[in-house]
């Protein structure tokens, strides 16, 4: 492995070793690239040892690595990872594709993902998608393939990846988040039908005749996963199927499905997609004087860290987004370090209700 000595100026500072190789700077000097040897000399350690503070191994006690950080650092040397790369085929990090980056599951799933590949010496490298349509998620694709990963995890609806033009990079493990795509890939997703059904159980248990329900874009499959087993819970049980309301999981669409719902006498309780339309659907009912609990219970989805302060707060299902990002870099870097494909099949990670003051039993 190489090791570079950088001036201020950009050009090579120079040190007491030989100078080898690199080609003319101005001035008559040379850039100088010496190797772990030099600084193995100037810290007293052998080349090895070297080698495995560059590279964070774990097997180095405490002051020796504090003295090989010394030395780099009065030499101003500092780790080539390309030729470490080209050496080990191995490039310690972890592509990311994703559509909607500003949503709050994707967002706080990607700093998940970040958290645990840094722990694991890997970075990450980011590819949003603005629009996903089957040009832009080819296009995505295409550019992870030219860059220096060891994985791919995608962050985006799945039925963009059935087209056979859009292909993973050869030789990188994929895992793909909040999806249907066992049969085809390695998935990892939240229980999203058990977080429904708690929903409507935990509603129906307090007495309520029926449970509304605005759902998320149809083009998601976690909002289609909800509202399937929403249906499904209140057929079980025997009850009355509202029409469901169509939102987009923003606050917006949750304020102009209360208001929807605040027109209809028979409604006492609703289930909504995510939190961010419930903020909305609170809103709406209290504008049009339809109190919460008292006349119209809420649940939410998600739980995230503002639910707990809305007025009431919120009774919702959470989901655990860093458990998820967990789970992605722990199922990649296993295939990577244990080599060969990466099996299909769906990982799910539970769910659990979450109960405040906007639910209680009706009038």
């Amino acid at each position: 492995m190489d090791l570079e000595r950088q001036a201020p100026d950009g050009g090579a500072r120079p040190t007491g070793g030989a100078q080898r190789g690199g080609s003319g700077v101005p001035g008559g000097r040379r850039r100088q690239r010496v190797s772990m040897a030099d600084v193995a000399r100037l810290a007293g350690v052998s080349s090895q040892t070297v080698s495995r503070v560059a590279n964070g191994h774990p097997g180095v006690i405490g002051s020796t690595r504090e003295q090989v950080l010394a030395a780099m650092r009065e030499l101003g040397y500092r780790p080539n990872s390309a030729a470490r790369a080209l050496r080990y085929g191995q490039f310690n990090t972890i592509g990311v594709i994703l559509f909607n980056l500003s949503t709050i599951g994707n967002s706080r799933t990607v700093e998940a993902i970040a958290t645990h590949a840094a722990a694991e010496g890997y970075a990450i490298t980011l590819i949003p998608i603005d629009v996903p349509t089957q040009d832009n998620v080819l296009g995505a694709f295409t550019r992870m393939g030219e860059l220096a990963v060891d994985a791919v995890i995608v962050i985006i609806e799945v039925h963009l990846l059935d087209a056979g033009t859009v292909t993973l990079p050869p030789g990188v493990h994929a895992v793909v988040v909040d999806s249907d795509a066992g049969d085809r890939y390695s998935v990892v997703d939240t229980d999203q039908a058990e977080g429904a059904r708690s929903a409507v159980r935990h509603l129906l248990g307090l007495g309520h005749r029926t449970v509304w329900h605005v759902t998320g874009p149809q083009t998601s499959f976690a909002a289609q996963r909800r509202a399937q087993a929403w249906r499904l819970a209140l057929e079980e049980a025997g009850r009355p199927v509202p029409p469901p309301l169509h939102g987009d999981w923003s606050a917006e669409s949750g304020y102009a499905a209360g208001l929807e719902l605040a027109g209809e006498p028979d409604c006492t309780a609703v289930f909504v997609a995510n939190d961010q339309m419930a903020l909305g659907v609170l809103r709406a009912l209290h504008e049009r004087g339809r109190a919460v609990p008292g006349d119209v219970s809420v649940v939410g989805f998600d739980d995230i860290p503002d639910s707990a302060c809305f007025v009431p707060p919120l009774t919702t299902v959470h989901q655990d987004f860093a458990e998820v990002g967990r789970r992605c870099v722990e199922l990649v870097l296993r295939r990577i370090r244990e080599g060969g494909t990466t099996p299909s099949g769906t990982d799910l990670v539970p769910t659990r209700l979450v109960v405040r003051s906007s639910t209680a039993p009706p009038r």
